[in-house]
């Protein structure tokens, strides 16, 4: 009797549970949309729309071709790391996230504004001091300019290693440049405060007290992403062919 109503319960609760899933996640993308006014978000439905109005791609990411064979709206990125199909090796050389392995594709998010590329959102992960750090990125049309970062999941040492969920430190992140004028990878974490009109000022956001090493974990997960192992392709290629709104594909 107690094993049915267990199992009665999974059942029942189960899709409580994704829709729940589903919010949090969409609450934490829509933050970085730019289409909520204020920063405030909406209540629970109407953020849910939103977030399924997006235009939500696959990329596979050792092409960085978007991939329509699979369901970008289902796809479980974190399950599909250990899928012998679905996930691959990340060699150690080029492995600066302590990674392991990764999904051979990645969930992306498309902002529009008048059918011009206005933000394309991305998600990230890393190795911090304690825990894998879990995050999304915004970056503006020019594919370059950061219009927005969160980290929605980490279990870092609070009051320290946490810093990266504080709003102050993440606002230093718009603005800052991933990519430098020859195209080389540039952001990264100071090892100190950075001086406001300096050179260093167009890459870097000020060091976390007394948590160097989660910050230098953020600058390495950082350049693992926007690395040849990470979205270097898919960007590649939209800077020579520009993506158009899925409409216009289909």
């Amino acid at each position: 009797i107690c094993s049915g109503l267990v199992s009665a319960a999974v059942v029942v609760l189960r899709p409580i549970q994704l829709n729940n899933q589903l919010l949090e996640r969409s609450k934490n993308i829509m933050q970085l949309t730019g289409l909520v006014e204020g920063g405030q978000l909406p209540d629970d439905e109407e953020t849910l729309a939103l977030y399924k109005s997006l235009d939500t791609r696959l990329v596979e990411l050792d092409s960085g071709q978007f991939d329509t064979t699979l369901d970008a709206q289902t796809f479980d990125q974190r399950r599909a790391v250990n899928d012998p199909d679905l996930g691959i090796r990340v060699p150690s050389a080029q492995d600066s996230a302590s990674l392991g392995r990764r999904s051979r594709y990645a969930t992306v998010y498309i902002v529009w504004q008048d059918a011009e590329l206005k933000r394309l959102i991305l998600p990230v992960r890393g190795a911090g001091m304690w825990s894998m750090l879990y995050g999304y990125i915004a970056i503006g049309g020019d594919l370059n300019t950061i219009e927005g970062m969160t980290f929605y999941e980490q279990n870092e040492t609070p009051g320290l290693g946490d810093q990266i969920t504080h709003g102050h430190w993440l606002e230093q992140w718009q603005g800052k440049k991933i990519f430098d004028d020859l195209g080389d990878y540039a952001f990264r974490v100071s090892e100190d405060t950075v001086a406001a009109g300096s050179e260093a000022a167009l890459y870097e956001v000020d060091a976390l007290t007394g948590a160097t090493v989660t910050g230098n974990a953020v600058t390495r997960l950082m350049a693992y992403w926007f690395g040849p192992h990470g979205y270097a392709s898919m960007l590649e290629r939209m800077q020579q062919q520009a993506p158009t709104p899925m409409e216009e594909d289909s």
